[in-house]
């Protein structure tokens, strides 16, 4: 019988794309800092990671970045004001991402893709297992997923990436995963991965979401990776690697709510969502923003 794998205690966060999909804003200012009603995106990745025990959180970040390592850092200006107000509650939030975990900081020098990212990772890894997620992909605390991959990761073994049915005709944007279903249980096993197939090619709609648990033995396919997609080390192509070679590469097939805030719609309706089911803001906003649909579809008529 095989061994328990260890326990994950580290992430790996890559964030150093440049965000071209929100310019002009992001010329300056980090995607991953975008504000979710009163928190920036990367803050709710750092909170899931913590809250599947992991304590050890390495992002890999490029240019202009530095603000990142400032909202994860003391600002003890900021918190001495706070604290000579006696505003407790704002010195409590502003502390919160200081106090997450223990969190590092490691520059992709080239954008050479997510793979090339992963890769920048090693030295800080080492020989452990870890996790990877990505900041653009928002999972809903209420829908534990990290906790599923690694209770597949402990029966099975192996890699272990998480998957999202999608339409047919938007599966040639992800990575994309064909599986066999064994019988009982979660998690399935990955028999193929294509990065963004061609229209019409796609094995599956199971698309590769933002989330992985992964066997240290990763590093060094992706160093015998080459360039792919985009002309870039795809961490897609090398788990096909895996793949292909007998590893055990498993899927978990996700349902729950996930809030792709790379993309601007679906930014702007992530935001929408939180800030209803927030005590403090949902009322107020939610009555307002049914008043405000309700005129715009007079002002239609």
């Amino acid at each position: 019988m095989n061994s328990t794998p260890p326990q994950i205690i580290k992430a790996v966060i890559p964030a150093a794309g440049l965000g071209t999909r929100f310019l002009p804003l992001t010329k300056a200012t980090p995607k991953e800092m975008l504000p979710v009603v009163d928190k920036p995106a990367i803050q709710y990745v750092v909170e899931e990671a913590v809250a599947a025990g992991m304590s050890d959180i390495l992002m890999v970040t490029g240019r202009n970045k530095r603000p990142l390592e400032d909202h994860f850092d003391r600002n003890y200006e900021l918190e001495e004001a706070l604290q000579r107000r006696g505003d407790q509650d704002k010195l409590n939030s502003v502390c919160a991402s200081t106090e997450l975990a223990d969190i590092h900081y490691v520059r992709q020098r080239d954008p050479k893709g997510l793979g090339h990212a992963v890769l920048c990772a090693a030295p800080h890894v080492g020989q452990e297992p870890f996790a990877v997620l990505l900041a653009d992909d928002l999972i809903d605390p209420r829908d534990p997923l990290l906790a599923r991959m690694a209770e597949v990761r402990a029966r099975l073994g192996g890699s272990v990436v998480a998957l999202m049915e999608v339409d047919p005709d938007a599966i040639h944007q992800y990575g994309c995963a064909a599986v066999e279903r064994p019988a009982g249980g979660d998690g399935v096993r990955i028999t193929e991965l294509v990065e963004k197939p061609e229209p019409g090619t796609a094995p599956s709609n199971l698309a590769i979401i933002g989330r992985y648990l992964l066997d240290p033995e990763i590093f060094e396919v992706l160093r015998g990776t080459s360039p792919g997609r985009g002309g870039e080390i795809q961490l897609t192509d090398a788990l096909r690697t895996l793949v292909h070679a007998g590893r055990p590469v498993h899927g978990v097939v996700f349902s729950g709510r996930r809030y792709d805030t790379g993309d601007r719609g679906e930014y702007l309706r992530a935001t929408v969502r939180l800030a209803c089911e927030r005590e403090d803001l949902g009322p107020e906003f939610l009555s307002w923003l049914k008043e405000f649909v309700r005129s715009e579809q007079l002002a239609g008529v």
